[in-house]
């Protein structure tokens, strides 16, 4: 068979896939859509929220909780999942981020395995100190954070949800770029870490804004900048570390794939319905109770930055030294 003959036979089979596939998408099945945890936290509560928006425009979508293994078990369950449009998914900072560098072996392929839909949400994480320890230490600012961490060498500890979390995470990339020594303290989870907080144990935290802001507003913590790129309308007045470090960035965030193979169209149908979903003001209000803000992308925008995402936590991680085995 000759190069045209070869051209014109794949061009043929994938037309015939591409039908295939979106007759399967067009039957009338319901859409499942996996999510790599346990119900009842932010993640599953804004895939729920779209998955009500998106029934006019896609029918039913139906939430599959696969939680287990920092969120890898339901990870690997997107990546091997038919590629027929019927079965998509959530990705997050934890699976296409940061286990790729933290667990010793992976059962997916965070970089080849997976087509991104959009981008869904990005929540600012927040550097908290006990309110009453930062009045007893005069800390009232990042700058005086840092200042009394170089003139106090080895007095300041944090806290996080374990080893290789966002906290942890992030408060060694807070530690890089101060040129400051913390311990870290790791918990079983950030609950456990913010009542440390709460409860003196430990002298700061980079938590998630959404947990720690009902405590930030009750006066226990006091919020001394957000890590995401700009100030967050949530908290007036607190300003970003990228302010005091050019470029800082380390927000929690999450979006929308399906398995690498789904072809181009029913990625294209499924970005149109999930970006206008996010778009749409109840879904803002609905967001913003979770102090969650919607981040509609293309599909290319969303693959780019998941790679770039990597890219960081891979330094980040490796200098952490964190490791799952």
């Amino acid at each position: 068979m000759n190069r045209r003959n070869i051209l014109i036979a794949s061009a043929a089979l994938t037309a015939a896939f591409s039908s295939h596939v979106a007759l399967a998408q067009d039957s009338g099945q319901p859409i499942r859509l996996i999510v790599p945890y346990a119900a009842g936290g932010p993640i599953d509560v804004t895939a729920r929220a779209l998955a009500e928006r998106v029934r006019d425009s896609l029918g039913t979508v139906i939430i599959d909780n696969k939680g287990g293994a920092g969120g890898n078990i339901g990870a690997d369950a997107i990546a091997k999942a038919a590629p027929d449009g019927l079965t998509i998914g959530i990705s997050a900072t934890a699976t296409h981020a940061v286990n790729p560098w933290l667990y010793t072996k992976m059962p997916y392929d965070a970089a080849k395995d997976f087509a991104g839909i959009t981008q869904m949400v990005r929540v600012p994480n927040v550097l908290v100190i006990n309110a009453a320890k930062a009045e007893q230490l005069k800390i009232h600012t990042v700058a005086d954070l840092i200042a009394y961490a170089k003139a106090n060498p080895a007095k300041l500890n944090y806290g996080s949800g374990g080893n290789g979390s966002a906290g942890h995470l992030a408060g060694e990339m807070f530690k890089q770029r101060a040129g400051i020594f913390a311990l870290h303290i790791p918990y079983r989870g950030a609950n456990p870490a913010q009542l440390a907080l709460l409860g003196g144990e430990v002298d700061f935290n980079i938590d998630n804004l959404a947990a720690a802001a009902p405590n930030i507003r009750a006066g226990k913590l006091k919020a001394l900048a957000v890590t995401s790129l700009d100030a967050s309308p949530s908290l007036p007045g607190v300003p970003p570390l990228s302010a005091t470090f050019k470029g800082f960035s380390i927000d929690t965030w999450w979006g929308l794939v399906a398995p690498a193979a789904t072809p181009k169209p029913i990625i294209d149908k499924l970005n149109k319905a999930f970006v206008a979903a996010l778009n749409t003001p109840e879904t803002k209000t609905r967001f913003a109770a979770l102090l969650a803000e919607p981040v509609s992308t293309t599909p290319a925008q969303f693959d780019s930055f998941m790679a770039a995402e990597r890219a960081k936590y891979q330094q980040v991680v490796k200098a952490s030294g964190a490791k799952v085995d």
